[in-house]
């Protein structure tokens, strides 16, 4: 129900269509807050081989448009065994790692950094999980070892995976126009 809280999401609220008319809205959490903190947050957005592969990258981007985060880097690359391992370090002892870094290695990947407030929540709240429809894992993905995307999952996870991913030269600063209409 539109209103209803997500559990520790916060201030991401789940809003129905209200008017009954699909489409009229798209689907899936919408993140709300009160007056935007004094610095907007940066979160790493990794679309993995399966998302190249099947050619979902538009869609995946256009739902993060549409909230109105500002995309600031973005890459097309091969994941190597070494930023793998980099970027996977607390799995390492886990029985599914080893099919986990040959999943990440085994396809180009696109690496994203997108901004605004609560980028990081509304983010982990818009990729979902693989059973949720209104998510980007619950509307495209097709099994759970096949989910993707990797989204930060707090503000410092997200400081860290952005140094792994990309150059501090390679986040370009701009601004953007539209700031008045999205956080008025």
């Amino acid at each position: 129900p539109a209103g209803a809280a997500m559990g520790s999401l916060g201030r991401c609220l789940v809003r129905s269509l209200p008017w009954g008319r699909p489409g009229l809205n798209p689907p899936g959490p919408r993140c709300y807050g009160s007056a935007p903190p004094a610095l907007p947050e940066k979160t790493l957005v990794v679309a993995k081989p399966d998302a190249v592969q099947r050619r979902l990258l538009g869609d995946i981007i256009q739902r993060f448009e549409r909230r109105g985060f500002k995309l600031v880097a973005m890459k097309l690359l091969q994941a190597d065994r070494r930023l793998v391992d980099q970027h996977y370090e607390q799995l390492r002892l886990k029985p599914f790692y080893p099919a986990l870094v040959a999943y990440m290695t085994s396809g180009p990947v696109v690496a994203m950094v997108w901004e605004g407030y609560n980028v990081v929540r509304c983010t982990r709240a818009m990729v979902g999980d693989s059973g949720t429809v209104g998510t980007i894992r619950g509307d495209l993905s097709v099994h759970i070892t096949r989910n993707l995307v990797h989204a930060s999952d707090s503000v410092e996870t997200a400081q860290r995976e952005i140094g792994f991913w990309f150059q501090r030269n390679e986040l370009v600063a701009w601004d953007s126009r539209d700031r008045d209409n999205i956080y008025g």
